[in-house]
């Protein structure tokens, strides 16, 4: 392997290359001809002379504090933190880690993450917010090392989803726990398997030999929403929550999505034997999968879409195209596994909600393949169809079926050679529905393991900074095989770094730097919203960059700019808006310090609401 540093150690010989490339000329007739937004921020020369007209407000600098820092302007308040009941009967959030499963089943779940507001009226709507994991030090008094069988359902019962209706007041948004739509999806909430995969034996298990009910969803990472008015959660680190005190023989199946018998700390398959390998293992076939909810509907039964595949899902961008397919893209969330994208088979049609809710059923899934000279940082793309029958994907390269292709997509993908990626999270799609853009957050193996060489879309060996890559689908049709790419962003450190890719490319500098770009959607008006789930040591290759941070980049100019950082030991995930842009809805996970109530108080997860002084549109 040749590292892609050595062969352009000289990172401007890199953007005179690329300013080269007059297809990325900005203006309309360059788009038109095929071009980006913009010239890559990669090319210093043109980025530094624009200024952006989107970004309003005042850059902050990075912070190590125990709160969230917003722009002067700009003010915080708390909407719901963990433990919050949502019921007028739930009990109130009791610190002591004593309350059980029945009261964590009628509170707000743990470890905020993804979420989707659903407009009611002007001043009410619904809000789907997923809960990825438990912290057992502040769930239980015991810190996870005295588990019943009712410390795992509390668990269980901390993890999926919050349902729950907000309302408004004088400007300012807040539950209200007597709405009709207040629901808590958890690991034990009855599903349903749709799609190809949905009855194959490989889904059955000796509770459900049907292949087809299925109770829970776990590790809910991040979302996305249709315009059918359904929420998509994401299910992703499943694997975590298996385990058994047996052997098991576990075959290369289980090893690629990482699940083993050993290393179990949330320790469920003692008292569910549902988790336990020994006794289930397929029922780890079950979890790995996009879900579909009627937020609406607290009676509805949420649907496990198994046409968009099993993998390690981070989120779910949908956009309509304009022949009325409806498209999907996808991340797999592990260091060197790939992007997807899903096509359905039939089309969107306009207030028939009935027949939109099948659009899911059926479909084609593809994943990514990114074509590039070893030294650009740019090129093309093709999307390789995961059919079985189609690209080596038959029974002698060990697929029976198309249920097996979507239940092993990761194999499927490898097969068909998608490329390896530095951990694809969360993908955006520009509304302008031109430009696709989707956080590559790190990787440690990058030209360490085999099979996860240097490349141009992953450019630099043992990468902790991350990177986002944009793409153009050819003719702005999310159909096609083929699109061009380039890398929006590097993330880096030029205080650390100098002259070479570890400093981040031309849009990053001392005052806006930052690491492992993860969360990431765009407002009305184009602004990219990044967040970030990184070192927040603040030393050595990080040194300066401080807490986790939500920047606002200008997808014409390149500009970026810090808006927003969370308190410590958090992950900044999670946005969302008032149907007016008025209120920006954050997610504050995992926090380690005292936030929200400051003082000694146990820390909990929180979504924050963001308003202007001046009751204007966030980031105008």
């Amino acid at each position: 392997m040749t590292d892609l540093l050595d062969k352009e150690t000289d990172f401007s010989s890199m953007i005179d290359a690329r300013l080269s490339r007059r297809r990325f000329l900005m203006g309309t007739a360059a788009v038109g001809a095929g071009a980006f937004l913009a010239v890559s921020p990669v090319a210093k020369a043109i980025a530094a002379s624009m200024d952006s007209k989107l970004l309003n407000f005042t850059q902050i600098p990075a912070s190590t504090s125990d709160n969230v820092v917003v722009p002067k302007g700009y003010s915080t308040s708390n909407l719901i933190s963990w433990g919050d009941p949502i019921f007028p009967d739930a009990p109130a959030f009791n610190a002591n880690g004593k309350q059980d499963a029945k009261t964590q089943a009628m509170q707000f779940g743990d470890n905020t993450d993804g979420m989707s507001i659903f407009p009611l009226s002007k001043d009410r709507a619904i809000m789907a917010i997923n809960n990825e994991y438990t912290n057992y030090q502040f769930l239980f008094d015991h810190q996870g090392k005295a588990m019943t069988a009712d410390d795992v359902k509390k668990a269980q019962a901390a993890h999926g989803n919050t349902i729950v209706e907000i309302v408004r007041k004088d400007g300012k948004w807040s539950i209200d726990k007597n709405g009709k739509a207040n629901r808590r999806i958890t690991a034990n909430t009855e599903m349903m398997m749709t799609g190809p995969a949905a009855g194959d034996d490989l889904l059955k298990t000796k509770a459900d030999p049907t292949g087809t009910k299925v109770l829970g969803t776990i590790n809910n990472c991040a979302n996305g929403e249709t315009p059918w008015g359904t929420y998509l959660t994401c299910e992703e680190n499943f694997n975590g929550l298996f385990g058994s005190e047996e052997e098991v023989a576990l075959d290369d199946n289980f090893k690629r999505y990482g699940i083993k018998t050993d290393g179990n700390k949330y320790q469920w398959h003692p008292t569910d034997k549902r988790f336990d390998l020994a006794v289930n293992p397929q029922e780890a076939n079950r979890f790995g999968w996009v879900v579909e909810i009627d937020p609406k509907d607290p009676t509805s039964t949420p649907m496990k879409r198994t046409a968009l595949g099993r993998f390690k899902h981070e989120n779910a961008a949908v956009v309509v195209n304009d022949d009325g397919h409806v498209v999907i893209y996808l991340g797999d969330d592990e260091r060197g596994e790939h992007l997807y994208k899903f096509i359905s088979k039939n089309k969107y049609q306009e207030g028939n909600n009935s027949a939109n809710r099948q659009l899911l059923e059926e479909g084609t899934l593809y994943v990514a393949k990114f074509k590039m000279d070893a030294d650009k940082l740019e090129g093309e793309g093709e999307w390789l169809e995961l059919t079985y029958g189609k690209n080596g994907l038959t029974k002698e390269n060990g697929f029976n079926s198309q249920a097996e292709i979507l239940i092993f997509a990761r194999k499927a993908a490898t097969q068909v050679g998608a490329t390896t990626m530095d951990r694809p999270e969360w993908v955006a799609v520009h509304p302008d529905k031109k430009h696709v853009f989707c956080t590559l957050t790190n990787n440690k193996n990058r030209g360490v393991k085999e099979g996860q060489d240097v490349d141009g879309v992953n450019p630099r060996a043992e990468n902790h900074y991350g990177q986002i890559v944009r793409w153009m689908p050819t003719n702005a049709d999310h159909t096609s095989a083929s699109f061009k790419w380039d890398l929006y962003l590097i993330a880096g450190n030029p205080t650390v770094h100098q002259g070479d890719l570890y400093a981040g490319s031309a849009n990053i500098n001392k005052d806006n730097m930052f690491n492992s770009p993860d969360g990431l959607g765009f407002d009305k008006a184009g602004r990219l919203w990044i967040q970030t789930d990184g070192d927040f040591s603040n030393k050595g290759d990080f040194a300066g960059q401080g807490n986790n941070q939500m920047l606002c980049g200008d997808p014409e100019t390149g500009e970026v700019r810090r808006f927003l950082t969370g308190p410590i030991g958090s992950e900044v995930t999670g946005l969302t808006f008032s149907e007016d842009q008025k209120t920006m809805f954050v997610g504050i996970q995992h926090p380690t310090g005292h936030f929200p109530a400051g003082g000694d108080s146990k820390p909990r997860s929180t979504i924050v609401m963001i308003t202007k002084d001046d009751g204007g549109v966030i980031g105008s």
